[in-house]
């Protein structure tokens, strides 16, 4: 198994245990590999592993849920586009958004600066859309934000409730509500 092999793997762990409760031996059961091999692959051990996790993170979400935006297509049909990856990433509401994870307890401290790089790329790639949609740069960036926490809170209440209605019913309202001229 490669490195890159291993970071999928790693995810789940952080997804289901959080950074506290992510151990070299819970990361073992996940791999399939002796702890020796693990720190092979990540000397530093936890924490280089979720950096890692991380840069995939990040990356994923430039390559796969904000992709859509820069295209030459209506605003609408991006951010429709953008809404159906980001369905298709957190598995229809049932997966934990890794950087919300990253945000809270010890994992903050370690890892502040780089949840922060990947939400505000996020909400400016997302508000640059809404710009060219001829709302403000404000109002833009607020909804921007405000489209973030709809997607966190639906996918608190998805697990919460068991239920991906709610997740489901905002992915399909949001691209016009953020688009809406007051």
């Amino acid at each position: 198994m490669t490195k890159a092999e291993v970071i999928p793997q790693l995810m789940g762990v952080f997804q289901r245990y959080g950074y506290e409760g992510a151990s070299i031996t819970r990361f073992s059961e996940a791999t399939g590999l002796k702890r020796a091999s693990l720190y092979h692959y990540f000397p530093n051990g936890k924490e280089e592993m979720a950096t890692v996790v991380l840069d995939y993170i990040t990356q994923a979400l430039k390559e796969q849920l904000l992709a859509p935006l820069d295209s030459d297509r209506p605003p609408i049909e991006r951010l429709r586009a953008m809404n159906q990856n980001i369905d298709a990433f957190y598995q229809h509401g049932q997966q934990d958004c890794l950087l919300a994870l990253f945000s809270m307890g010890e994992a903050h401290e370690l890892f502040q600066a780089r949840v922060e790089q990947a939400l505000k790329l996020w909400i400016d790639r997302l508000a640059a859309v809404l710009v060219e949609a001829g709302i403000t740069p404000t109002i833009a960036h607020q909804r921007a934000e405000e489209a973030l926490v709809q997607i966190q809170g639906a996918l608190v209440l998805t697990r919460g409730l068991n239920s991906t209605a709610t997740f489901e019913r905002l992915l399909k309202q949001s691209p016009e509500r953020l688009l809406r001229h007051e």
